[in-house]
Parts: structure tokens; sequence; C-alpha cells
């Protein structure tokens, strides 16, 4: 996989620093650059090196809105198929339900995330990778 810096950004937005404080959460490398908010909502570019996939989560009490900027990638409710994901597309993802979102396998990805600054969110297991890996 081809490390990401300021240099190959997928995202028109900063790359910010390695998401080292969620990275137990993640299958691969991400960066989490954040981009404004208060007390009621946060906003966040979050890029992912080609590979790089969050595990299965949930957040309580608001939805999350991605809206993708570069890159190419993907998200999953559970129960539903993978969508992918390409600059300017828009996910929302509605309280309160299972998902997963990130990067293709072979291409790095950037969305911005949107969510309400007092949502919480619980992480639960890694997307099984024989059927992430299936994905282009």
């Amino acid at each position: 996989m081809t490390e990401i810096n300021e240099n190959n950004n997928p995202s028109p937005f900063p790359l910010g620093a390695p998401n080292d404080a969620y990275a137990q959460y993640f299958t691969g490398r991400s960066y989490l650059a954040p981009l404004g908010g208060d007390d009621k909502v946060k906003v966040s570019n979050v890029t992912f090196e080609a590979g790089c996939i969050n595990h299965w989560h949930v957040h309580h009490g608001a939805a999350q809105i991605l809206l993708a900027v570069g890159g190419t990638g993907y998200y999953q409710i559970e129960g539903q198929e993978p969508r992918r994901l390409s600059p300017g597309d828009v996910a929302v993802i509605p309280a309160d339900t299972k998902h997963w979102h990130g990067a293709s396998p072979t291409e790095s990805f950037a969305h911005i995330a949107v969510m309400a600054a007092n949502a919480s969110t619980d992480w639960l297991d890694p997307v099984d990778q024989a059927q992430y890996g299936k994905l282009r």
C-alpha cells in the first residue's frame, strides 16, 4: 500500500494527522483532520489509505453524513450490499445503525464526516476481509 502524504492526498481538504487514537478500530491506516464544529456538530476530513476500512460500528443518538471528496470508497449498512462512493456522493447513515466505511481495496479515499457532537459510538467486530477483498 502507498502511504498517503500531503503530495498524494486524494482530498482537497487537509490530510490531518495519523488517526492513532482510533487505530484499533481500523484495518489499515487512516488520517483525521478536524475541520470545525461546536458543541452541537463536528465536521472532519477522514482519509483512508487503499485497503483501509473501519470496523463495524453504531453511532447512537445521531445520524452520520459522509460526503465523498476524493478517491474511491465504500460503505455498508448491515443487511445491505456495500455501496461504492466517489467524489460528490453522499451517504446518510441513520442513527443506531450498524455500518462500516472506508477505502476500496486498491485506491485511497477521503470523506467529510458530519455528526452531532453528543453522539456516542460502539465499535464492533472487524469487517470480513474475504468479502471486502471482492470489492473494486
